[in-house]
């Protein structure tokens, strides 16, 4: 059900296209909730559907003409209701995780390559952070929205620099494992 909430939360922030907001979750809330384009309209159907969003009126003929929407009060009812529920966490599932675990019982063949792989990954999805962070949060922007969109932000950074350290950490045990293991 997080989708649609994401679509209404980006709404509220900017009555947009479809397009703009795919390239929107592309830029922002992707990071951390990701989207297909016909995901994001096949949702747009569905909220204008529900009554929480609608078309904005167009100043020329709708025919190839992009279409913007905008949250309507029962849109932003909906998210503030679903901002205020209780949600639990839930369990992280991750392959590469699940990989580690097997190959200790058959073997570690690609999996120190693919470590590295995932180092570079995670080195380069953190540096992006940093440098949104820098751009888009300078000393003294704290508004109550500012702060929270920082937070969300930090929480990338946080999770990045953790990936990159247990990354760190796995390989350097793997150069004291003793040579191939066919388990």
């Amino acid at each position: 059900m997080s989708l649609p909430h994401a679509i209404l939360t980006a709404l509220v922030e900017k009555p947009s296209s479809g397009l703009e907001l795919t390239r929107r979750f592309d830029r922002s809330i992707g990071y951390f909730w990701s989207a297909t384009h016909q995901q994001i309209y096949r949702e747009l159907g569905k909220l204008e559907a529900e009554g929480f969003i609608r078309t904005l009126p167009s100043q020329q003929p709708a025919r190839g003409q992009k279409k913007s929407y905008e949250v309507l009060p029962a849109g932003r009812a909906e998210l503030a209701r679903w901002t205020a529920a209780s949600q639990d966490p839930r369990p992280h599932r991750d392959t590469l995780l699940l990989r580690m675990r097997a190959a200790a019982v058959v073997g570690t063949d690609g999996i120190e390559a693919d470590l590295r792989r995932h180092l570079d990954l995670h080195e380069r999805q953190l540096a992006e952070y940093e440098e949104i962070e820098k751009r888009d949060f300078p000393p003294g922007k704290d508004s109550p929205q500012d702060r929270l969109r920082h937070l969300v932000l930090r929480a990338g950074i946080d999770l990045e620099t953790f990936w990159t350290q247990w990354l760190t950490r796995a390989l350097e045990e793997f150069a004291e494992l003793p040579g191939p293991e066919t388990g």
